[in-house]
């Protein structure tokens, strides 16, 4: 059973770890982890200023979400989940609380700008892919940019 909580200041650096292992999960080379190390980082900022959340199972923390929301946008920024329990649920755990918080805000659409191997997840959560947008890390590099509306 899986169990939702705010993480502790005390573990940005496992959580930012725990980021980089799951994006490592596709594949990526040593010079690409390298450079998405200081966007997958979770800071105190963040945790002061987003919606930070784990996903805590019997054996400790399995995903990590962060969800940065205001009067005019709602993006769905992290959602990362440690890749031994990839497929168990806390993927589904944790987007279901994303669609919570952006709820709670104007306009009723949450964007995610998506790992290419995770495009399909987000898919199946019922986002759709409306666009491609350039990585903010990786030049020339196109990412699949979706919305999940949460009119419905």
């Amino acid at each position: 059973m899986l169990k939702l909580r705010v993480p502790d200041v005390n573990e940005l650096h496992a959580l930012s770890l725990l980021c980089l292992r799951s994006k490592a999960y596709w594949g990526y080379d040593e010079d690409f982890m390298e450079a998405c190390r200081e966007v997958l980082t979770i800071t105190a900022e963040d945790l002061n200023r987003d919606h930070v959340w784990v996903a805590e199972g019997p054996d400790g923390v399995v995903g990590v979400l962060q969800v940065q929301a205001c009067a005019k946008v709602t993006v769905l920024d992290k959602l990362f989940i440690d890749p031994d329990t990839i497929g168990m649920g806390a993927g589904r755990f944790l987007f279901e609380k994303a669609k919570e918080i952006a709820r709670g805000y104007e306009p009723k659409i949450m964007t995610i700008d998506a790992d290419p191997g995770a495009e399909s997840f987000y898919t199946k959560m019922g986002a759709v892919t409306v666009d491609r947008v350039p990585s903010t890390v990786i030049e020339g590099r196109m990412l699949p940019f979706m919305h999940y509306d949460l009119s419905t």
